[in-house]
């Protein structure tokens, strides 16, 4: 986990921490100290000064592990006192160690804002990076309240992106003995001329259409479709997916989905929702190729490892 003392990575440890005790998971917090400047200052080209300062970081991480161990929110839950943890301390930017460190891990977690420079910012850049190039799912944990009965939300489309983002999501909603919500959103495109509107079946049609491709989808990938709530919506895809996520422990969405701009390397939707979900959101990226069907596959061969950041 990128610690760096704010709430954001508070909030992000304390989600951290928890998902890896349902998980069996380690989790490895990751923090990083400025280090672009220091070929002009001598008093810092010290190597004793430089060993110094990361003993100082690895200390504050530790203390800040300890203070969030404390929280009512992780002392409630089952051995999440219990997490095996590793610290990582290295010096340069902490948004390209983070990244790094994602590399085979299950999940990176990442508080929406830390001590970044830019204090106004929806998401901090550190998060906006690690969402665009991780290697693996990322979960932007932002301060929204939850509501019962707990639900996990996910955003699919008929992209092969959406497909995975539903298993995952089906996969954390298990774990949390959760709600799973499929959600489905049908645009209505806007056009100049009125004529454009004979080419097109009315929108009842339209959504009763979209409602039976999206149980064939949820039942070819979960195996049926009994026990999940389908909510088929008309309007701008990114914003009915953060209102449908109001109060939700979880919202998942695919990295790319089916974006008219080829090339991009984060999704419209996905960014939206990152940067103003109320929720924790996480983004799910493309299996690598070749590799078996996601971190499950993994996690039965070897123990996972959640990596948390801010």
């Amino acid at each position: 986990m990128g610690v760096d003392g704010s709430p954001g990575a508070r909030a992000a440890l304390a989600w951290a921490l928890t998902a890896a005790a349902g998980s069996g998971a380690n989790l490895e917090l990751v923090s990083s100290y400025p280090a672009d400047s220091y070929w002009m200052d001598p008093f810092l080209l010290d190597v004793g000064r430089l060993d110094a300062i990361r003993d100082d970081t690895t200390a504050r991480v530790r203390e800040f592990l300890a203070e969030v161990l404390r929280d009512p929110t992780v002392t409630a839950v089952p051995g999440a006192a219990e997490v095996p943890t590793d610290v990582v301390v290295a010096g340069g930017a902490p948004a390209e160690h983070l990244v790094a460190r994602a590399g085979g891990a299950q999940l990176l977690v990442v508080g929406s804002r830390g001590r970044g420079g830019v204090r106004s910012t929806l998401l901090g850049s550190v998060a906006l990076h690690c969402v665009a190039h991780a290697p693996c799912p990322v979960v932007v944990v932002h301060a929204g309240a939850v509501q019962p009965p707990p639900r996990v939300v996910v955003g699919i489309d008929d992209s092969a992106m959406s497909r995975t983002a539903l298993a995952r999501a089906a996969d954390e909603a298990r774990r949390r003995g959760a709600e799973l919500e499929v959600v489905a959103v049908h645009q209505v495109e806007s056009y100049w001329s009125d004529l454009y509107a004979v080419t097109f079946p009315p929108v009842t049609d339209t959504l009763d259409s979209a409602r039976a491709r999206v149980e064939e989808i949820v039942t070819e990938v979960l195996g049926s479709a009994t026990g999940v709530r389908l909510r088929i919506e008309s309007g701008a895809p990114a914003e009915e997916l953060v209102r449908a996520a109001d109060g939700a422990v979880l919202l998942v969405v695919g990295s790319r989905s089916h974006s008219r701009i080829a090339g991009m390397v984060l999704g419209s939707v996905a960014l939206h929702c990152a940067v103003h979900a109320a929720c924790p959101v996480m983004v799910v990226h493309p299996e690598p190729t070749g590799t078996a069907s996601g971190s499950a596959a993994r996690s039965a061969q070897e123990p996972a490892q959640a990596s948390a950041g801010s």
